[in-house]
Parts: structure tokens; sequence; C-alpha cells
């Protein structure tokens, strides 16, 4: 198992069924403890999406801790999805993307949803972001309108910023 998915794993599973959040390990590749990025923790039940969270920009002091408070919030706090039970864990399947650090737009007609994601931001600082190659999404509009409907952005306004960036994702 991918050493990333296996804390996302270990993370959740800890909080699932003991309500603990688990320290860094002490064992990790050294990347854990010095790299710092945005990440998102993905959680399934078969093929059915059961959480998703995560930071467009660095929220912690290193990808390890970003990994495991993601994970934790994946399980527990998606506001969409009752949380996840100890019955599930059997059938849990673990996604952790990488983020790479968002650039402004400049030609919308470049973008590619299947490799850049996109991040919708208003004046006000609301902000919705959609990671990017999600099935079911084929263009940078259906992108920009679902982001914005996460941020509730009115996609017409016109002081929406669009920012895109890379994933590197793990499974």
């Amino acid at each position: 198992m991918d050493k990333y998915v296996k804390l996302a794993k270990k993370a959740a599973e800890e909080y699932i069924k003991n309500k603990k959040i688990i320290a860094l390990p002490t064992d990790l590749p050294s990347e854990f403890y010095r790299k710092t990025a945005g990440i998102f923790v993905t959680i399934h039940n078969q093929d059915e999406l059961r959480g998703c969270i995560g930071t467009c920009l660095p929220a912690k002091d290193n990808i390890g801790q970003e990994i495991i408070d993601n994970a934790v919030s994946a399980c527990s706090s998606d506001y969409r999805f009752y949380q996840i039970t100890e019955d599930e864990l059997q059938n849990l399947k673990y996604e952790v993307s990488v983020l790479s650090e968002p650039r402004l737009i400049g030609d919308i007609k470049k973008h590619n949803p299947k490799k850049c994601g996109i991040i919708a931001e208003c004046g006000d600082g609301r902000a919705g972001l959609l990671l990017p190659d999600l099935d079911g999404i084929d263009s940078a509009d259906q992108q920009i309108e679902i982001a914005c409907k996460k941020g509730e952005i009115n996609p017409q306004a016109g002081d929406i910023k669009l920012y895109c960036f890379t994933v590197e994702k793990h499974s």
C-alpha cells in the first residue's frame, strides 16, 4: 500500500474506532516532515463517495500532519455524509491528492479539467475547489459551475478569480 494512503487509512481507522487522532509516526520518509502542500483525502465505500476533505494551501507544518487531519475530517466531518462507521472499514478505499501551488488562470480556453483542478474565488473570500479528472466533468465550464456552487458563489459575478492546480494522486 502507498505510504500516503497507509497514513490516511491509519488516521481514519483510529478515529473511527476510538475517536482518537494519531500522532505523526516517526518512521515515515523525510518528505512527510519537511514538505508542505495542500492535501485532499477522499474516502469511498466500494464505489460510493463517503468523504472528501482537504486544503488548497498548506494549513499544517508538514504533509504528514496535513494527511492525518484531513483523513480524520473526511471520515467524520464531511457535511454531505453521515460519519463513517466501524462496520464500513473493510470496504473503504482511500485516495490522497497532493496539490501543487495554485496559479491564476490566464486563458480558461487552455484549461484542461482532466489534468488540472480549479479554484473559484470571489472578492469577499468565499471559494470553491474541484479536483481534476472527476467522472462526468469534461469541461472547464462544468468545473467552474461546480466549484462556484461548492463555494456558494454566483458564477455570473464579475469579481471571480480562477486558479488551477495539478495533483499528485496516491491510491
